[in-house]
This record gives C-alpha cells, sequence and structure tokens, in this order.
C-alpha cells in the first residue's frame, strides 16, 4: 500500500488529473486513519493510502518511508507512476513464480488434511495421485518427506508465517544492518 498525498512542488513538474473518487472500477473507503482507495491504472489495481483527498489536479506525492519494505514500496510506486505515465508495467514487486504458487497451494492442502487428521501417506495419496505412492517403501519415499515439508510449511503459513510472503526474498544471504 503505497502512502500519496498533494505534493508542493514547482509548477513545471507534470500534474495528474486523478480524481480517486470517480476512477471506473476504483473504491473509496473513509477510515480512522484517513482515505483507503483502490486505483485501477494500467489493468492493475493500486492500492493506496491517503491522510486526506487529493485536490483535484493537484501534484501526485508517494512517501516512502526508509524501512525494510523500501525496496517493495519503490517498485510498487514506480509501477503506480508507469500506470499515470500510460506505459506498460513490469512484474508486480512480489510475484511469485509458477513453481512458488504450486508450492504454497500444496503446503496449503496438506496443512488442510493433516489438521482433518489425515495420515502423511493419505495426503501424499490426495495430493500425488496413487500411481506415485508405493505399495512397499512408503517410509523411506521421497513423496513421504516432501508431505511431511508440506505440511510443515502449510502450518507455518496458517501461524501467521503468511507474512513471509510479503517479504521480498534477497538473493544477498547477508544482512547489511
Amino acid at each position: 500500500m503505497l502512502s500519496v498525498h498533494a505534493a508542493v512542488s514547482p509548477a513545471a513538474s507534470k500534474q495528474y488529473d486523478l480524481d480517486i473518487a470517480k476512477l471506473p472500477g476504483g473504491e473509496l473507503r473513509r477510515a480512522s486513519d484517513g482515505w483507503h482507495a483502490i486505483v485501477p491504472l494500467g489493468g492493475v489495481k493500486h492500492r493506496l493510502w491517503l491522510r486526506e483527498l487529493l485536490p483535484r489536479g493537484s501534484t501526485v506525492a508517494v512517501e516512502l518511508p526508509l524501512d525494510r519494505n523500501f525496496d517493495i514500496r519503490v517498485r510498487a510506486a514506480h509501477r503506480f507512476w508507469l500506470a499515470l505515465e500510460r506505459r506498460p508495467l513490469r512484474q508486480p514487486p512480489l510475484a511469485l513464480s509458477i513453481l512458488a504458487r504450486r508450492r504454497l497451494i500444496l503446503a496449503m492442502r496438506a496443512a488442510d488434511g493433516w489438521l482433518e487428521g489425515n495420515s502423511y501417506r493419505n495426503i501424499a495419496l490426495w495430493l500425488f495421485g496413487t500411481p506415485r505412492i508405493p505399495d512397499r517403501g512408503w517410509k523411506t519415499h521421497d513423496l513421504r518427506s516432501r508431505t511431511i515439508r508440506l505440511v510443515k510449511m502449510g502450518l507455518r503459513l496458517i501461524r501467521g508465517g503468511y507474512r513471509a510472503l510479503l517479504r521480498h526474498k534477497s538473493k544477498d544471504k547477508h544482512d547489511a544492518s
């Protein structure tokens, strides 16, 4: 979610005619902390937070706090700017690969099966199909280990680990802080 407000800027800056309340398909809601808007631009829904509504024709500014989500906000702000400029948008900042999405789906299904009282073998049968599950040697089969890992991952997600999906996973393993 981007924090947006009217900017005090030189007259040379480009001003966007962005009437959030009148955008087709958009949503605007008042809350105790300000205004929350879903702005459909460029085929994407941008989520914005405004302390107060923007005056019509004002210069738009995005607030980017230097915190652990700075990199995500920068990319989201860039996509919002590209949409305002009617330019092609790039991949969403938190887009998951097809394989990562599939793994999350399997993990949630595995956790559901576990919470319903199913054995790892029954969960594996349900997830991967009967032909892939051996009649013998189940205790040492790779799908047993994979099923156990999927159940544990699903349970972590249920217990609040889903928030990690909102964090950018850096390819650089050592932290600069």
